[in-house]
């Protein structure tokens, strides 16, 4: 292992310790051999992406691609790698170790990842805006997320957009507790609210004799990109035609996923048996908005993916004014390229 990539897990161990989560490493479904080394049995060239969760409705376009056939008809085979508890940061541990090239995360994952000296760049964006959500019982009356006082909140505590809450809201006697990623205290507590997307834990809540309601955490200014695939700078400069291959099919994947997502839920029902196949086309229903571009932007319609430069500088200056990164220790410029979209 280089030094830079020594360095870069030092550094990272870092992030790692601080982001309220606990760390795993990622459940392999498959085979695979790690780095492209030449063409498989098949012909094609085998590659690894790992999930930051276990499959879900925001991982479906990647999913698509795969069992749809598009990976496949650029000449690509795909390894995905699910996720878990500690995949947000575990897929940017293994990317630096060059154990995999590439991975699904959050836009301002990237922006602390390379704050600790792991040069990972966004690919594309199929969530053009975040499904972050607070959700709350519909009976306690709470408009939006200024209006939180006297509850206990779930909540991943040191992620950007907890920070941005505590910044921005007054959160009058609300008790911030420990985020389990389960619904069962929601659904005993009235006095309790706790993070969510909006494509998931709504519906489990409901379907469980809830009343859930969602206050988008986009809403107070907090917005990052989505369901990101990223890579690394050394993967760009050393396989750049492995890169924009699987950038097209990708984008091919999503645009199908939107638009007919029925066959690649059944095969995230097959990866992740928590899901049910309603709970899956309610996620994809949900989650469609959120892959489309505010007006203007680059993303286009849904499923374009695209990026623009404002959106990563502003998300930069977030983080810079929440303590997190130094000021100027990360170039929103270098955190994301769009040169492999769109390119025949």
């Amino acid at each position: 292992m280089s030094g830079r990539a020594l360095l870069c897990l030092s550094l990272l161990a870092v992030v790692v310790g601080c982001g309220g989560e606990a760390g795993q490493s990622a459940a392999s479904v498959g085979g695979g051999s790690g780095a492209p080394g030449g063409a498989d049995k098949s012909g094609l060239l085998p590659f690894r992406l790992a999930l930051n969760w276990y499959p879900e409705v925001e991982h479906g376009g990647f999913i698509a691609a795969d069992v749809q056939g598009k990976f496949a008809a650029e000449g690509v085979s795909a390894e995905i790698i699910p996720g878990g508890p500690g995949a947000p940061q575990a897929v940017i541990a293994e990317l630096a170790a060059g154990r995999i090239q590439f991975a699904v995360s959050d836009a301002d994952n990237v922006v602390l990842a390379r704050a600790a000296g792991v040069p990972v760049v966004a690919l594309l964006a199929p969530l053009q805006s975040s499904p972050r959500c607070i959700m709350v019982h519909r009976a306690a009356g709470f408009k939006t997320l200024a209006d939180l006082r006297d509850i206990e909140l779930a909540i991943s505590d040191a992620r950007p957009f907890a920070l941005w809450m505590k910044k921005q809201l007054p959160l009058t006697n609300v008790r911030l507790i420990p985020f389990s990623g389960m619904v069962g205290e929601f659904l005993q507590k009235p006095a309790f609210a706790q993070q969510a997307f909006v494509f998931s834990e709504p519906f489990v809540a409901k379907e469980r004799g809830g009343d859930p309601e969602v206050l988008m955490v986009s809403e107070i200014g907090f917005d990052p990109y989505a369901s990101v695939l990223i890579t690394t700078e050394d993967v760009i400069a050393e396989n750049s035609e492995l890169v924009q291959k699987v950038v097209r099919a990708s984008v091919a994947g999503w645009r199908e996923y939107l638009q007919a997502p029925a066959v690649t839920n059944e095969a995230i029902g097959k990866l992740n048996s928590e899901m049910s196949a309603a709970a899956l086309e309610f996620g994809a229903a949900a989650m469609t908005p959120l892959c489309r571009a505010a007006g203007g932007e680059a993303g286009g319609e849904a499923g374009g993916c695209g990026m623009e430069l404002g959106r990563w500088e502003k998300l930069v200056e977030q983080i810079e004014e929440l303590g997190q990164i130094e000021k100027g220790s990360v170039r929103a410029s270098e955190c994301f390229t769009v040169k492999f979209l769109g390119a025949g």
